[in-house]
């Protein structure tokens, strides 16, 4: 069936007239922008049931680690041995458990005219272990806090320029990868310690040698998928500067994968930290931090329980935390979850 045409003289102004405006009959409209990529994945995200409580928790954790030392008079490394081994007690909580009663049912406190409670209790050299949580809770936080930075700055950094360059410059880079990666990390903090003093330093100078290794495979990758596509030769084309094309138009493209392993970074920094302590190759005393915590309480787990709970549960839920924000994140900003 073929469609009736008009000859040239049927075709008149009447056929041109627009339709005129009827009052209450829908009209065509320009539709609307979609959201932006990051609003719509900031949608999602607060959608997730998880990531809201875990914001909240390590932003109460975040602040309380800063403040919770000077809500008490005690130092985190301030010694009374007539205060030794006294259970925790909070006023107005003893239903909680915070009674001051040892596991004998003994009031600790009476018994040897102690007037100020400690509210998570004293350790065997009588320091108060709710400022000596917070201080270990603090230490972490910081370590964490770097190692995200050197996978920021050096991961980042590395993989992009190993994957946007390619050639030889990628064949030597990976290679330097393959040999880091070959090193174990309990093997570099050791030789670290025979160099410098078992600390803060020993750990973060690890790190920086080996722990941005798995930022930099993944940025890698997402560099050599956004390489060739169109508006990175466009940009070529028209003369953009290496640097630039990297800074505007590679790096915001694969910072969603950047992100999701920057926050998996963080729960893995603070448990090396606490596994180091605990085994003692970490922080030393009087130094808090939470595996040095859970070591000295593994040590008197029976008579003193809380010695060991108390940091174990801090420790459980950053970690919990910073995972299910991380989960969170991954799914966000996942294209495939945009529905």
């Amino acid at each position: 069936m073929h469609a009736t045409r008009l000859a040239p003289e049927e075709i008149n102004d009447d056929l041109f007239v627009p339709e005129p405006f009827v009052e209450g009959v829908a009209v065509e409209t320009a539709a609307q922008p979609a959201s932006a990529p990051w609003k719509a994945a900031l949608i999602r995200l607060l959608k997730n049931r998880g990531v809201l409580p875990a914001i909240v928790m390590i932003l109460v954790i975040a602040v309380m680690a800063f403040v919770g030392p000077a809500l008490t008079s005690y130092t985190y490394d301030g010694q009374n041995v007539a205060h030794s081994n006294l259970p925790p007690k909070i006023p107005g909580l003893e239903w909680l458990g915070f009674d001051g009663l040892d596991n004998k049912g003994v009031d600790l406190y009476a018994q040897r005219n102690v007037p100020e409670a400690h509210w998570f209790g004293t350790d065997e050299f009588g320091r108060d272990m709710w400022t000596r949580v917070w201080k270990g809770t603090q230490i972490s936080l910081f370590i964490a806090l770097i190692a995200a930075l050197l996978d920021l700055f050096i991961g980042v950094i590395y993989g992009s320029l190993s994957a946007y360059y390619g050639g030889k410059v990628d064949s030597v880079m990976q290679r330097i990868i393959e040999i880091l990666v070959g090193i174990p990390n309990l093997i570099v903090i050791i030789l670290f310690i025979l160099i410098l003093e078992p600390g803060i330093t020993s750990i973060i100078l690890a790190m920086a040698i080996t722990g941005w290794v798995g930022m930099a495979r993944i940025v890698r990758g997402q560099i050599l998928q956004l390489k060739g596509q169109e508006f990175v030769l466009a940009a070529r084309s028209l003369g953009v500067s290496n640097s630039r094309i990297m800074l505007k138009h590679l790096l915001p493209n694969a910072m969603g994968p950047i992100i999701v392993t920057l926050m998996f970074t963080l729960p893995t920094a603070i448990f090396f930290e606490a596994f180091l302590s605990f085994i003692g190759l970490g922080l030393q005393a009087p130094l808090a931090s939470l595996g040095v915590l859970i070591n000295d309480g593994y040590k008197s787990m029976r008579l003193f329980p809380y010695k060991l709970v108390i940091p174990a549960v801090m420790i459980s839920l950053i970690m919990i935390s910073f995972n299910l924000l991380a989960d969170g994140l991954r799914d966000a900003l996942d294209p495939k979850m945009t529905k």
